[in-house]
C-alpha cells in the first residue's frame, strides 16, 4: 500500500460524498410510494447495523486491507478468490456510477456529446487524482464538501420558497402499510448506498487516528441518510407520487419547477453539479479499492502502474454494462442487488465476522489448557 494518511475529517468527508452519489438524484425508494422517506430512514438503520457487522472485523486487522485479512479468515485460496471477486464487484459498482453520470449529462446538458467521450473524459480525471494517492483525493473531499453543502442549501432555498411544495402529495402517511416499506428499505436502501460503505474497508488502513472510525463512519452515514430522506421527502411533495414514478431523474424534475419573478429558472446546472461532485467521489473511491485490492492480490509494486489500464477497463464497462439507461436501472434494481450487494455488503462479510468470532474462541480456549 502507498505510504500515505488522511484525516478523520477528510475520511468523513469522502464517506458522506460517497453516500449520497447516484441516490441524491436518481429514482430511489420510490417502490415504498409516498412513504419512500421513510424507508430511508429505514434503510439507514439497517446500514447501522451492517456497521457493526463491519466494525469487529476491521478491529482485529486495524493495518489490512481487506485483500489482505480475508485470506487469514477463509483461508489462503478461497480468501484470495474472495478478494478477487470484491475487486470485481467494486470495479461493475463503480461503472455503474459512471453510466449513471453520463446517461444524466447526456439527456440534459450535452444532448449532442457521445457518450463515450464524457464517459472517458470523466474516468481519466479519476484516473488522474488517484495516481497522485489518498491524500490527494482526501484533501479534494474535504474541499468539495464545503462546495456540496452550498449547492445544497442553494437548491432547497429555491425549492423552499418557489411555491411548489404541496403537503397533499405525501398524505395519507403509510397508505399501504408498512409491508412496502420495510421491503424497499430491506435490502435495496440497506445495501445501496448504505452497505456499499463496505469498501472502505480497503481504506481503512490509511486513517490516521483509528480510534475514530466508529463516529466518523456512523456520522456520515446517518447525515447522509437524513439528506437522503429528505431529499426523497421534498421531491414527493413537488412532484407528487404519479410523476416520482415515471421520472427518471426526480431530483432534476423538482428543481426544474423553480421559476421565480420569470429570472431565477433553469437551475438544472445545480443538480448536474452535484451529481458531478458526488459521483467522482465515489467512482473514485471504487476504483481506488478495487486497484489496491488487485496490487495487493498480484503482489504489485504500487497501485500507479495500472491506474489506467484498469481505468480503460472501466470506461469499456461503463458503456457495455446495458443497452439503455432503463435497462440499467431495472439492472441496478433488480440483478445489482441480489447478485452482488447482498453476497458482498452482507452475506460474505457477517461469515466473515462469525469464522473471526469461532476463531477466537478456539484460540482462547487452547491458550487456556
Amino acid at each position: 500500500m502507498e505510504k500515505a494518511k488522511i484525516s478523520a475529517i477528510q475520511l468523513f468527508a469522502l464517506m458522506f460524498i460517497f453516500d449520497l452519489g447516484t441516490a441524491l438524484i436518481v429514482s430511489y425508494g420510490v417502490t415504498a410510494g409516498k412513504d419512500d422517506w421513510l424507508s430511508i430512514l429505514l434503510g439507514m438503520s439497517g446500514g447501522i447495523i451492517l456497521f457493526f457487522i463491519y466494525y469487529p472485523v476491521y478491529r482485529k486487522y486495524p493495518d489490512l486491507p481487506l485483500t489482505s485479512y480475508i485470506g487469514e479468515i477463509f483461508g489462503k485460496y478461497i480468501g484470495w478468490i474472495f478478494g478477487f471477486l470484491y475487486c470485481i464487484s467494486f470495479l461493475y459498482i463503480a461503472a455503474r456510477n459512471v453510466r449513471d453520470f453520463g446517461d444524466l449529462l447526456s439527456s440534459s446538458t450535452l444532448t449532442e456529446t457521445p457518450l463515450l467521450v464524457i464517459h472517458t473524459s470523466f474516468v481519466l480525471v479519476i484516473c488522474y487524482v488517484l495516481y497522485q494517492g489518498i491524500e490527494v483525493l482526501g484533501r479534494t473531499a474535504e474541499i468539495f464538501l464545503f462546495v456540496l453543502i452550498l449547492l445544497g442549501i442553494i437548491g432547497n432555498f429555491f425549492v423552499l420558497v418557489s411555491g411548489d411544495i404541496t403537503f397533499q402529495q405525501i398524505r395519507p402517511p403509510l397508505e399501504h402499510g408498512w409491508g412496502p416499506i420495510i421491503t424497499t428499505a430491506f435490502p435495496t436502501i440497506t445495501t445501496f448506498p448504505f452497505g456499499e460503505m463496505f469498501a472502505f474497508m480497503m481504506l481503512m488502513p490509511y486513517l490516521n487516528k483509528t480510534k475514530l472510525v466508529k463516529k466518523t463512519w456512523l456520522s456520515a452515514l446517518i447525515c447522509s441518510g437524513l439528506i437522503l430522506s429528505w431529499t426523497a421527502f421534498l421531491n414527493m411533495t413537488v412532484l407528487g407520487l404519479d410523476v416520482m414514478e415515471r421520472s427518471t431523474f426526480p431530483t432534476l424534475a423538482t428543481i426544474g419547477k423553480v421559476s421565480l419573478f420569470d429570472f431565477i429558472e433553469r437551475l438544472d446546472a445545480i443538480v448536474v453539479l452535484t451529481l458531478l461532485l458526488t459521483v467522482f467521489f465515489k467512482a473514485a473511491i471504487f476504483l481506488y479499492s478495487a486497484v489496491i485490492g488487485i496490487v495487493d492480490l498480484f503482489k504489485l509494486k504500487n497501485h500507479q502502474q495500472i491506474i489506467l489500464p484498469v481505468g480503460i477497463i472501466l470506461i469499456f464497462t461503463s458503456m457495455t454494462i446495458a443497452s439503455s439507461f432503463s435497462e440499467h436501472l431495472e439492472e441496478g434494481f433488480d440483478a445489482s442487488i441480489k447478485f452482488v450487494h447482498i453476497p458482498f455488503f452482507i452475506i460474505i462479510p457477517f461469515l466473515m465476522l462469525v469464522i473471526s468470532f469461532i476463531r477466537n474462541y478456539i484460540k482462547k480456549r487452547s491458550n487456556a489448557k
